[in-house]
């Protein structure tokens, strides 16, 4: 970065999202063998709302401080909507619904921010293509081990559900550990 743009002053950053006990967030420097790295730490739950609501790119890490997370993230979903790029909407409606969900409910979250504009977000469809997946890796898993308990082949299970064998094989002896057990 210094090479690309060396006129631009760069400061490291490590932002603690959740408050701690731990010494590390006051520490400002990291060294390993021949290098050494200073930043800043900042607590998002020592900072005023105010500092993030001023700079779009801030708005997810709004919720900090605030004692009323509802009513900043309503001030941040505001904000979030008068922005006029339609990537940018959404990416940022993305980040500060993950953030918020530290602190508030999922109902309350997706009653301020607009779910329409987060889905437009590569971040969120990311994220919701991860949990397809996951859900159906686990259904296939399920399939598996029904198949089994039905003494269908090991074989026939792995071809029938695109799990490898080895995948089905491991099922199989879970199943009878847990049926030992």
């Amino acid at each position: 970065m210094y090479r690309r743009y060396p006129d631009k002053t760069m400061r490291q950053v490590v932002v603690y999202l959740q408050p701690t006990e731990s010494a590390m967030i006051r520490q400002n420097h990291f060294t390993l063998e021949r290098t050494r790295h200073e930043f800043d730490a900042v607590c998002l739950w020592e900072q005023p709302a105010e500092n993030f609501l001023q700079y779009p790119g801030l708005l997810p890490f709004a919720l900090g401080q605030n004692a009323d997370a509802e009513a900043t993230l309503r001030q941040v979903a505001q904000r979030v909507n008068q922005i006029s790029d339609p990537i940018m909407q959404a990416n940022l409606a993305a980040a500060s619904a993950i953030l918020a969900g530290i602190r508030l409910e999922q109902d309350i979250i997706y009653r301020l921010l607009r779910r329409d504009i987060m889905q437009e977000s590569v971040i969120y469809r990311s994220i919701q293509q991860e949990a397809e997946a996951r859900g159906e890796a686990r259904k296939q898993r399920e399939i598996a081990t029904n198949l089994l308990r039905d003494g269908v082949s090991i074989e026939v299970i792995a071809r029938s559900t695109g799990l490898s064998i080895e995948a089905v094989q491991q099922l199989q002896q879970q199943n009878s550990s847990s049926l030992q057990g």
